[in-house]
């Protein structure tokens, strides 16, 4: 194999794979990339077996062939010389790799050393969307998601087509985000709908590396594949049923609030400093006062509140979130207004926009 690349394209190419490598004593081939030429591409590839992710690089490739060599090393040396063209050629399981005033001799394994990157078997059937718009709507519930041993099903996004529209549902059982991308911003050939759920890892690979354009979401029943022109990324989808998350969505509330993000965003930033090792503050509501209350105390430190300007219809309440995840929420949102709904006790909370329905956030209270 014999390849003219230049270094921010290789670089370019080294950094959307890298973090699909894997630290494994029995397995140390799972630290390597492989780069070998196909249908005229140069092609970078890693995996960790749960996780594989090809990039296609431009370059002039002078003779076809293959290798795999540890990612380190080659990402190490690309980020660090001066020189923009980049020589690189395998000969005897070696790549060497030289520019006009550097050269270096890499170890190396064949390809068939390396693991065998699966294939979808049903290439029929497929989800399209623009990419900024999967990001945008992963990044709605993203931050609800934590990996957890015990309950794997919540470690990923549920994705949950419904042929006229497509729901992304993140949770911890803390705290729940939905995002319903409707039938106008994709289009599929699937005829009936399903429910997967994409790991976490994979989901914050694509919005690392994902770039502008259209991308094409194949599935089968253990694996899905995000395509485009430059870049493929196949995962395994984690097994068992999701939970019934529908169940905690409260039919109705007992206080409406609306008031600006940001005069809520200001005070949770302010009132936290006083917040415990629950991380909980309180917002308190007593019509007579007229406006909503931040409030938080701290025995070592003291305390502190904050009264915020909003139109309030209901109950009153005194009720405790965790401060950090409300403040997740609220990032979420991209209008100046939000709606803040409020049941008593230690019933779920809802956050929405009031002009757009496809996004809500729902926070659990805690005890104070």
């Amino acid at each position: 194999m014999k390849l003219v690349i230049l270094k921010n394209n290789l670089r370019d190419g080294l950094n959307a794979v890298e973090r699909a490598t894997a630290e494994n004593n029995n397995l140390p081939i799972l630290k390597n990339v492989l780069i070998k030429t196909f249908n005229n591409k140069i092609q970078l590839s890693a995996t960790n077996l749960e996780l594989a992710i090809t990039k296609f690089i431009s370059g002039k490739i002078i003779e076809e062939g293959n290798i795999t060599v540890p990612i380190s090393a080659l990402t190490a040396i690309t980020g660090n010389i001066t020189d923009e063209r980049i020589n690189l050629e395998s000969e005897n399981n070696t790549l060497r790799f030289k520019t006009d005033n550097y050269e270096a001799v890499i170890q190396g394994l064949p390809e068939e050393e390396f693991p065998i990157i699966p294939k979808l078997e049903n290439l029929n059937n497929y989800l399209r969307m623009d990419s900024e718009i999967m990001k945008e709507s992963f990044l709605k519930v993203i931050n609800a998601v934590q990996l957890s041993e015990i309950r794997p099903e919540i470690s990923g996004i549920l994705l949950d087509f419904q042929v006229t529209n497509l729901k992304l549902v993140g949770t911890d059982s803390f705290r729940l985000g939905e995002k319903t991308i409707n039938e106008n911003n994709f289009s599929s050939t699937f005829q009936r709908g399903f429910k997967i759920i994409i790991p976490l890892k994979t989901a914050q690979e694509l919005l690392r590396i994902l770039t502008a354009g259209p991308v094409t979401i194949f599935i089968d029943p253990n694996q899905i594949l995000f395509k485009n022109d430059e870049l493929e990324v196949i995962s395994r989808l984690i097994d068992g049923a999701y939970p019934d998350y529908e169940q905690i969505i409260p039919k109705s509330f007992e206080t409406e609030i609306i008031l600006e993000k940001e005069h809520l965003i200001n005070a949770v930033k302010l009132v936290s400093t006083f917040s415990g090792k629950a991380n909980d503050i309180k917002i308190i509501y007593k019509e007579e006062k007229k406006s909503l209350e931040v409030y938080s105390s701290n025995q070592y430190l003291g305390e502190n509140k904050y009264f915020i300007p909003a139109k309030i219809k209901g109950e009153n309440f005194d009720i405790s979130f965790n401060w950090r995840y409300l403040m997740d929420g609220l990032k979420n949102f991209d209008t100046k207004e939000l709606v803040f709904e409020i049941n008593g006790g230690n019933r779920a909370a809802m956050l929405k926009s009031p002009n757009d329905g496809s996004y809500f956030y729902i926070l659990m209270p805690v005890n104070s």
